[in-house]
């Protein structure tokens, strides 16, 4: 541990440098696809009637289990169907994945269509299940 240390005093410069492109990777990252909302928060603006879920997977995981009121459009079919919601414009858009790995990348494209108030679930329906929320079958 000393040798850290020691290490960090004498090449000070290379170990700021790599300190400020660990923070710009990350100050990125976070703001690539917008922001985030938990579970808890989700279920609040549902409930409240001020949000609309689109669940991006693929039918047949959509139909295993889905947020209650859900819209089912698969990220790869998210930019010729986004006018499907243009109904819910001035309501919140919460996009949810299976895991949070992909709803960054509906919102960067719902973004582009013109959608401002668009925001993803943080850790996807695998977060929603784990905080033991109900999901619907059909």
């Amino acid at each position: 541990m000393e040798r850290v240390f020691e290490f960090a005093v004498n090449h000070y410069i290379l170990v700021s440098l790599f300190v400020a492109f660990l923070l710009a990777i990350l100050v990125l990252e976070s703001r690539r696809g917008g922001a985030k909302i938990s579970a808890q928060g989700a279920v609040n603006l549902i409930n409240r009637d001020e949000a609309v879920v689109v669940d991006i997977r693929d039918r047949k995981e959509f139909n295993e289990g889905r947020i209650t009121g859900a819209i089912n459009i698969p990220l790869n079919s998210i930019k010729s169907r986004a006018s499907e919601l243009k109904k819910f414009k001035d309501k919140q858009i919460i996009v949810a994945d299976k895991m949070g790995q992909h709803s960054a990348m509906a919102v960067k494209q719902l973004k582009a269509e013109g959608y401002n108030n668009v925001v993803r679930l943080n850790g996807g329906i695998a977060d929603w299940k784990g905080s033991n929320l109900p999901l619907v079958k059909k």
